[in-house]
């Protein structure tokens, strides 16, 4: 079977065993959340069910926010999710007999896209959030050319828009012009086919896994912490790991108390070397030991 037929069986046994069905009374695992999460969650989930055939998974997206109420309900084992939980969303959960246990399984340098065809090559924190909020609204305004800027982002369900609201906007609203797309695959189609678009989307979509190189057709914008500023790249992870890279953060997975048998397994897949290496061959960072150290406490 090749994995493109895999990960079709899997989203379709995702989409019977999220009604409660007999396949989660034979103990197949769900995960549900993040977008920025699902393909690397359903890269380890195929490799960990090649050694163990009798512990399925389920992985669905559909937004931080949707994995987190999904936890919360009892309608999956297992939260992705690319922000901190809300502590509106913690009352929800302690209210409904919830004890959140959270683990960090990869860290994200979330990325800033434009068209190839841009010359701009970097930006500030503060042109990005300014660009985001509708303040500068022509590329020609931080170096590009004569063109009015078209932004792509994320739909309010997203653990990525919060973040970038928080981080990049300054907690202030988006422009009402962007374009909110359903997850990071259609913003880079988008921007590939928009000379003038600018987008934001996890770091794993934007590396060619083949070649280990950007994809063809976009255009990453090293980022600084303020305009003018040294500006880092989100593929170096020197840079990620020191915070010189603005962008960065943890992306994690959340359990209803103590993960016990085959979600422990999967986590513990997950957080090994030869999980934390599958996380670096989609794109993304493996954790360090001081993460670690805080996932195995976690575990017990």
């Amino acid at each position: 079977m090749n994995l493109k037929k895999l990960l079709l069986g899997i989203l379709f046994l995702g989409l019977i065993a999220s009604s409660g069905t007999l396949f989660a009374q034979r103990g197949m695992i769900q995960v549900k959340g993040s977008d920025t999460l699902v393909n690397l969650v359903q890269i380890l989930a195929e490799e960990f069910m090649a050694k163990n055939p009798r512990s399925p998974i389920a992985v669905l997206g559909g937004g931080s926010g949707t994995g987190i109420a999904a936890l919360i309900n009892d309608t999956c084992d297992i939260a992705n999710h690319s922000r901190p939980m809300k502590d509106s969303e913690y009352q929800q959960a302690k209210d409904g007999g919830v004890v959140t246990r959270t683990f960090i399984i990869a860290i994200d340098g979330l990325s800033v896209i434009i068209n190839p065809n841009n010359p701009v090559s970097k930006l500030g924190m503060d042109q990005i959030g300014a660009i985001y909020r509708g303040e500068i609204k022509n590329w020609s305004e931080v170096g590009g050319p004569n063109q009015a800027i078209s932004l792509y982002g994320r739909q309010s369900n997203s653990g990525t828009f919060v973040f970038f609201q928080e981080h990049v906007l300054g907690n202030q609203d988006y422009s009402a012009d962007m374009k909110r797309m359903n997850g990071n695959a259609q913003i880079v189609e988008g921007v590939m086919a928009d000379r003038a678009g600018i987008g934001y989307v996890g770091v794993g979509y934007i590396v060619d896994q083949a070649s280990g190189k950007v994809r063809p057709g976009i255009k990453v914008l090293n980022v600084s912490k303020t305009a003018g500023g040294s500006a880092f790249s989100p593929l170096n992870k020197a840079a990620v790991n020191s915070g010189d890279y603005p962008i960065a953060r943890p992306l994690f997975q959340t359990t209803n108390g103590i993960p016990k048998g085959a979600a422990k397994s999967f986590l513990e897949f997950e957080l090994s070397a030869e999980g934390q290496k599958i996380v670096e061959q989609e794109g993304f960072f493996p954790i360090g030991p001081g993460i670690q150290a805080e996932n195995q406490k976690n575990m017990k």
